[in-house]
């Protein structure tokens, strides 16, 4: 049978800015080719004039033609038709990200399940530095939320737990982010000096959510690309991105920052992964392979029990047989036990985990 995923992988514009309506362009992409995307969509903040502060200066609101629409039913219309392509193009275990605030999210998140996908978490993007409520009317609107879903309540979705876990100081990793806003020297200046983009988001966020649901390789698209923000920090982290976008003048400002990023290197994208993600070695294979020979001596961790190490990979110590597992439990009377950080041996007069073994075994094996 022919190996149609390189035909795929062939035909995607991966790394590519793509002009022209979202819709059409997805439409046009082959079918399950996509790992994530990342949809930050038009926000149809519904503003009905000029937005100013108490001294009456303007504030830079977004009033661009892209986020007005005619009517709820227009809106609705049009996140119908752009999640059904983005369904169509991701893989079965794919996964999306769409961020909102308050006047659209909860539509959007509607249209999700409408069209198949199964929700997995709501995230709330707490801003350090929001902007004021100038007119004093309302709560200073301090967040946004992002809905992350599956392609369907089958699909084995990326979830790399340790490595968010190891981002937030070895502590599980909630859904309420607290990032700043994009400022300062992130934020993309156009030819006169104004922001590039009213939207712009940080880099910071798509760190988080790239580290967290992809892997090194994977192709992520993001349907309403901008600046850039999401095909900047895919290069950097070693994924491939395809970026739509039909406002020139954001395609040029992203086409000119991404030229400027660089990719990390090899070893500094990998993430931590979970004990169980890595492939599996028997203890018998180190056996096999010589690492520990058969007879060989084993020692507890507390140093009071010693065990001899079998032909076939299990242990022996007076009448007591089995696994690593199995001996190490019976001999401290307990209902389980992980053998490969229990039993230690002896090289070069110094005491080694047999799971240093695994390791090693593990790095010339894959």
């Amino acid at each position: 049978m022919a190996d149609t995923s390189k035909t795929v992988a062939a035909t995607l514009p991966i790394n590519t800015i793509l002009d022209g309506d979202c819709i059409e362009r997805m439409n046009a992409l082959p079918a399950e080719s996509v790992d994530l995307i990342f949809a930050d969509p038009p926000y149809n903040l519904q503003l009905k004039g000029d937005l100013h502060r108490p001294d009456n200066s303007h504030v830079d609101a977004v009033n661009d033609h892209w986020d007005q629409f005619d009517s709820f039913r227009a809106y609705d219309d049009f996140t119908k038709a752009w999640l059904k392509a983005a369904h169509r193009l991701l893989k079965p275990n794919g996964a999306i990200w769409v961020i909102g605030s308050y006047h659209n999210i909860f539509r959007v998140g509607a249209t999700l399940q409408d069209e198949g996908f199964w929700l997995l978490n709501d995230v709330v993007w707490r801003k350090t530095n929001p902007m004021p409520n100038f007119r004093g009317k309302r709560l200073t609107n301090a967040h946004e939320t992002l809905i992350w879903a599956s392609k369907s309540e089958k699909s084995k979705y990326t979830f790399n737990y340790e490595a968010l876990k190891a981002l937030n100081e070895g502590v599980q990793m909630r859904s309420d982010w607290v990032l700043p806003i994009c400022t300062g020297h992130e934020r993309l200046k156009d030819e006169k000096g104004d922001k590039a983009h009213p939207t712009q988001k940080p880099e910071s966020l798509l760190h988080r959510v790239m580290v967290a649901t992809t892997n090194p390789g994977d192709v992520v698209l993001d349907p309403f690309f901008g600046t850039g923000t999401t095909g900047a920090v895919a290069k950097m982290l070693g994924r491939d991105y395809i970026g739509i976008e039909r406002e020139a003048a954001y395609r040029k400002v992203a086409e000119a920052r991404l030229a400027r990023v660089r990719k990390f290197d090899s070893d500094a994208i990998q993430v931590s992964k979970s004990k169980r993600a890595e492939p599996r070695i028997p203890f018998g294979q180190l056996v096999e392979r010589g690492m520990l020979r058969p007879g060989e001596s084993l020692t507890s961790l507390n140093g009071r029990y010693t065990a001899k190490v079998r032909s076939d990979g299990t242990l022996v110590r007076k009448d007591v047989t089995g696994s690593i597992h199995q001996v190490g439990a019976a001999l401290e009377g307990a209902p389980s036990c992980n053998g490969w950080t229990y039993w230690h041996f002896k090289r070069d007069g110094k005491t080694v985990p047999i799971d240093q073994l695994r390791q090693q075994l593990r790095k010339e094996l894959f």
